[in-house]
């Protein structure tokens, strides 16, 4: 089993979900901004890579896990032209913002939101063609049994594909990037957000969650197989790819 470092927002004691829940919801109306402009955009590049990984399986049900504000709930809309996509998190504040922009791109009648904690989703066993998260996982409260429900959820023969933040590991991008992330992050994030806490909750998780062969090796365990990874930009983000 992962031995997962028990990361809090703010500091603070108490269940980490209500707590992620709770910052989630303040920073949302920021969220956005804060993730294009800190990522130079980059983000859409990862998340459409990503995307591309489920195009030849064409699948018609989709679950977006950690789905946030929506982006890749949007996008999985749009480029694999699905039945209907679940976007599913634990922040209604992060959610409202999703159903607007889904409402402004007429994508109603497909994506759809709910309210769930990914220990216990309410899903039935197989219901998902595929499962996708971006930027998300790394804010689980208990990854293995997080990523043991999605692997039930997901059909026989299903896809995951994950897409999440990591730190290089070479030089001299280990070193620069561990300067941006301390140095400037924070202060182009308290710029944005207004929202110290939250920015040093988000970096020491990027440094803390598990990558390459160690999340490989976390996802066969959570029952998956035909693991692979990818390292993007650098190794600044990691894409995952798995098969039920």
């Amino acid at each position: 089993m992962y031995e997962q470092e028990r990361i809090n927002p703010y500091d603070k004691a108490g269940d980490k979900k209500q707590l992620v829940a709770a910052m989630f919801d303040h920073i949302a109306p920021t969220y956005d901004t804060l993730n294009h402009r800190m990522s130079w955009n980059i983000d859409r590049y990862w998340r459409k890579k990503s995307i591309l990984q489920l195009h030849d399986s064409q699948p018609e049900r989709i679950l977006d896990i950690a789905t946030g504000t929506g982006d890749f709930a949007i996008l999985a809309a749009k480029m694999l032209h699905p039945k209907s996509v679940i976007g599913a998190d634990i922040s209604e504040g992060m959610m409202n913002i999703a159903k607007q922009k889904v409402e402004k791109e007429g994508l109603q009648d497909i994506i759809t939101f709910q309210l769930e904690d990914c220990k216990t989703l309410s899903f039935d066993d197989n219901s998902f063609d595929a499962v996708t998260s971006s930027f998300g996982i790394r804010n689980f409260a208990d990854l293995d049994k997080s990523l043991t429900e999605i692997c039930r959820v997901l059909k026989p023969g299903g896809k995951l594909s994950i897409v999440e933040l990591s730190h290089p590991t070479s030089f001299p991008m280990k070193q620069l990037f561990k300067v941006y992330s301390h140095v400037m992050l924070p202060i182009y994030g308290q710029l944005i957000s207004k929202e110290k806490g939250a920015n040093k909750y988000l970096r020491k998780t990027i440094e803390a969650f598990p990558q390459g062969e160690q999340m490989t090796a976390i996802l066969q365990k959570a029952g998956f197989n035909e693991v692979a990874f990818k390292r993007m930009t650098f190794g600044i983000c990691t894409m995952y790819i798995a098969k039920k």
